[in-house]
């Protein structure tokens, strides 16, 4: 489980997602499960992974939904396909977006580990895992 900053001070929550190991990371790179989800699942938010597809709430890019195909868990951002922007050279690049500002509306649940994590909540899972 990912430790809980304690201080209320900025100082010290810049420093605790600096010095974060990867797996604590991957954790803080969570969003949102849209309505129908959260029913099927019984969460609220799950870590993004790649194939996942998100739609994006906020910022420039609000209301396109696309395929993640990139999670950076360095920078805390995820890239989706089809979010691009023009460089001065004229080639397409990825744009970073983090993962708070979207929703997962699809979810790739030919991943072991997830279909675990969701089994522990979800008791429609857990009949699946049995199958």
């Amino acid at each position: 489980m990912v430790t809980a900053i304690k201080s209320s001070k900025p100082r010290k929550q810049r420093k605790f997602l600096y010095n974060a190991s990867l797996h604590v990371r991957h954790r803080m790179l969570a969003g949102h499960l849209s309505e129908e989800l959260s029913n099927k699942y019984d969460r609220r938010s799950l870590p993004i992974r790649k194939k996942d597809t998100v739609k994006i709430m906020r910022g420039d890019y609000k209301g396109k939904e696309g395929e993640v195909t990139k999670v950076d868990t360095k920078k805390y951002k995820i890239y989706i396909n089809g979010i691009t922007v023009r460089k001065s050279n004229g080639k397409d690049a990825l744009v970073p977006i983090h993962p708070s500002n979207c929703m997962l509306t699809d979810m790739y649940l030919e991943d072991r580990m997830r279909r675990e994590i969701l089994s522990r909540t979800s008791p429609e899972v857990k009949s699946e895992a049995k199958k």
